[in-house]
């Protein structure tokens, strides 16, 4: 089964995509029809968004549906990142939906529900008195207005002092970059939602709000101890300054990694994200594990038909930093243009991918302590390695765990990377990795065989053709789910 990607035009004629960066859509309203989403799935979608933070589970489940029948349809393997909406603070209802705020002013801020006015509004974060100390920072509506802490009754009340005034209407998003905020980061919502997630088979779970490593193994063991066969991955939301500086401990505890500059851009210096941007994509790169830039990336195509030049600077930069994806939210979920904007991210990843230097990234990091992972390493480095030198079109994978996808990916070949697996829900989840494309595996009795069925799809659908060299990868015995101990070369 190809994830290849097709035109958005009345024909329905597959093409190949080579694009190697994946496009992460958010759905909502804007694109909440089957009709839309298809075009979008054409137009190259890779990961469809469900945020957490909005809609009911009857609207989750329509679109899960659709996403499923889309996939038949058009023989893709698009997975689903359910989002958890985690611990946001926000405030409540203000009167007649706006209140000013005016610099140098004083405003009570309560943990007791009321209608919030000039004088007093209510925030949602019941232990916010215990919390804070005199002299912090709160930030509220993306960092557009900013207060700073009084005093503290360390029961319901706050008195703060506005630095920063303006408009301000209800639930805005508060943060607090000084703050040691005690909430846990899976909340009783993000645990009712995991039990829905969990019982859809849906591929990745977003965490928001991470802090430690710590809270990725409370994630961990709740989705180990849910009945279903199918587990899914765990992208760590890096948006606090916690996790900055445990970013090292997350890495190596997670499945992959957001950079979600919104909060983060919040929480930390503004300055300071583009940095841990690109330390965040060396890292991962180096760990193997799959990173995601998210937030802002064409905010203007929410509603207007072209992007910045600051904005299509800004994609093009995360494709040569070595993103595996770049996800839109608004500019999908509820923007005007939601085939649009993807074409012209597609167009972007389409021109900057023909810059030589994001390719070919070799790690060399080998896994000392477990035997069976470093002999798959190995194979893996040699393959891309191999693939550098003899300019071959594509290397190809065999995976019962999808553990050589991970590998072959953060390399960064030129080559096409093509994984062969039985597991539908598998092959699914592996489309997020930066150059990963799959298909359905037969059973296969010998590795010869596997060598010819493989070739023969890659011709098939156009990936390769008479006289490329292609690199072949598997486990020996082929019929056993070993490690991955074999590279040949052929010639197609």
């Amino acid at each position: 089964m190809t994830s290849a990607k097709k035109k958005s035009s009345a024909s329905t004629k597959k093409r190949i995509v080579w694009e190697k960066t994946k496009i992460i859509s958010t759905l909502g309203p804007a694109s909440s029809s089957k009709d839309v989403l298809r075009k979008m799935f054409i137009a190259g979608v890779d990961v469809c968004r469900l945020n957490f933070s909005h809609s009911k589970y009857e609207e989750h489940e329509k679109l899960i549906k659709i996403i499923r029948e889309l996939n038949k349809e058009l023989n893709t393997n698009i997975p689903i990142l359910a989002d958890l909406q985690g611990p946001k603070i926000r405030i409540g209802e203000v009167k007649n939906n706006s209140i000013e705020l005016k610099d140098g002013k004083t405003i009570i801020i309560t943990t007791k529900e009321c209608v919030g006015t000039e004088e007093k509004i209510y925030l949602s974060y019941s232990v916010f008195p215990k919390d804070v100390k005199p002299g912090e920072l709160i930030l509220i509506d993306d960092g557009k207005l900013a207060l700073r802490i009084v005093s503290s009754n360390r029961k319901d009340e706050v008195v703060a002092r506005v630095e920063h005034g303006g408009l301000l209407s209800s639930k805005k998003g508060v943060n607090l970059p000084d703050t040691a905020i005690s909430l846990p980061c899976l909340t009783t919502k993000d645990k009712q939602d995991l039990t829905f997630i969990l019982s859809h088979d849906i591929e990745w779970v977003g965490l928001s709000f991470v802090r430690s490593a710590k809270d990725i193994h409370e994630l961990r063991k709740i989705i180990n101890n849910h009945p279903s066969q199918n587990k899914p991955g765990i992208i760590a939301k890096i948006e606090k300054p916690e996790a900055v500086r445990e970013m090292d401990l997350i890495i190596e505890e997670t499945d992959g990694i957001m950079v979600a500059r919104g909060d983060l851009g919040v929480e930390i210096p503004l300055q300071n994200v583009p940095l841990v941007q690109k330390t965040l994509v060396k890292k991962c790169m180096a760990a193997g594990k799959p990173i995601i830039i998210a937030t802002q990336m064409m905010e203007s195509m929410i509603t207007n038909f072209r992007p910045t030049r600051a904005e299509v600077n800004d994609v093009a930069n995360s494709v040569m930093d070595g993103a595996d994806a770049v996800m839109l939210s608004g500019e999908t979920s509820v923007g005007k243009y939601p085939v649009e904007v993807i074409e012209t991210v597609q167009k972007i990843l389409k021109q900057v991918e023909k810059f030589e230097d994001i390719y070919n990234k070799h790690n060399q990091h080998i896994l000392k302590n477990n035997v069976e992972k470093s002999i798959t390493d190995a194979i893996c480095y040699n393959a891309c390695s191999t693939a550098q030198l003899v300019n071959a079109k594509a290397i190809t994978g065999l995976t019962h765990s999808g553990y050589t996808a991970y590998k072959l990916s953060s390399h960064r070949p030129k080559a096409g990377v093509f994984i062969f697996c039985k597991n539908h829900f598998l092959l699914r989840k592996l489309n997020l990795l930066w150059g990963v494309r799959g298909f359905l595996a037969n059973q296969f009795t010998s590795t010869d065989q596997a060598i010819h069925e493989m070739q023969k799809d890659l011709q098939k659908n156009g990936y390769v053709k008479k006289g490329d060299l292609i690199i072949f990868t598997s486990s020996t015995p082929i019929n056993q789910k070993g490690m991955t101990n074999m590279i040949k070369l052929e010639i197609c």
